[in-house]
């Protein structure tokens, strides 16, 4: 196995790793506010490392490209969409969970 290989399944399975995590936060965190903030963190940093495995298996500068492309794309998307779905739940009247 090469540097480059070994690096890249290090990368993947890292960002499997956050993924995992980020589902996990979904299922056991008590509210919506913290289910988000798990799940939009998690996942994007799990994404980026995920790019960075692929990108380094990519034979063209063309799909690294796109592929941080379409990472920057779903950061933006996560953010966007976390920030209309938490601002829906506020205005339902549903509060943050508290000890």
């Amino acid at each position: 196995m090469t540097l480059i290989n070994g690096l890249s399944a290090v990368l993947l399975i890292a960002g499997s790793v956050f993924f995992l995590a980020g589902t996990l936060g979904l299922l056991r965190f008590p509210d919506i506010y913290t289910r988000l903030h798990a799940l939009t963190k998690a996942d994007n940093l799990g994404l980026g490392l995920i790019v960075m495995g692929l990108a380094a298996q990519s034979q063209s500068w063309a799909t690294v490209g796109k592929l941080l492309l379409i990472w920057v794309l779903v950061m933006f998307a996560a953010a966007s969409v976390s920030q209309l779905i938490a601002g829906r739940a506020l205005q339902r009247g549903i509060r943050p969970w508290k000890r």
